[in-house]
């Protein structure tokens, strides 16, 4: 069983984050937690996208110190890292960027993993840096199910995660879905 779910990425990312999203089984109950990197000024259309093309989800930018619900798809908000704590709550921080970036994907991915242990999935998807990769070794060490895009426009980051995490298995969005499915209903 599942506690959360994070998912990040950067360029070429979003069609394969929609592709997995949209046709998440409604089984699958798990907080699902989304850092893209976007442009830090501007405010992003991904929770507004993303609520109409999974409509049967609520879709959101966290508030600090809001507690995860169920079947609830969280986007990290432009400028602010986001993180997990060990109260399952979020907290926003505008701490310095990481991997020249402000959310960082590693530093979500490192404290979910600190908050949730072995029941909790990352899934690190295309991209054209390393971000996601540290954090995805924080997730491996504590058990978690760690998935790296297979066939990404932009292949640096799921290689550097696979770099980090040999044994992270590398799938397409198409594949991702079930697997996320098959770790929900896991015992």
């Amino acid at each position: 069983m599942l506690d959360a779910i994070a998912i990040g990425g950067s360029a070429g990312a979003l069609e394969p984050l929609f592709e997995i999203l949209k046709k998440l089984p409604p089984s699958v109950a798990a907080p699902v937690v989304v850092v893209m990197h976007v442009l830090p000024n501007h405010p992003s259309l991904i929770p507004e996208l993303l609520q109409h093309a999974c409509p049967d989800r609520t879709v959101r930018e966290p508030e600090d110190k809001e507690p995860l619900a169920p079947r609830t798809i969280y986007v990290a908000p432009p400028n602010y890292h986001l993180l997990v704590e060990h109260g399952r709550t979020f907290a926003l921080s505008v701490d310095d960027p990481v991997n020249f970036s402000r959310p960082s994907i590693d530093v979500l991915f490192e404290s979910a993993a600190d908050a949730f242990g072995a029941r909790f999935a990352g899934v690190l998807l295309s991209g054209s840096n390393a971000d996601g990769a540290a954090g995805l070794a924080a997730i491996a060490r504590q058990g978690g199910a760690t998935i790296v895009q297979a066939d990404a426009a932009y292949p640096t980051m799921p290689e550097a995660g696979l770099h980090r995490v040999p044994n992270a298995r590398a799938l397409t969005p198409a594949e991702i879905r079930p697997l996320l499915a098959a770790l929900e209903s896991a015992p």
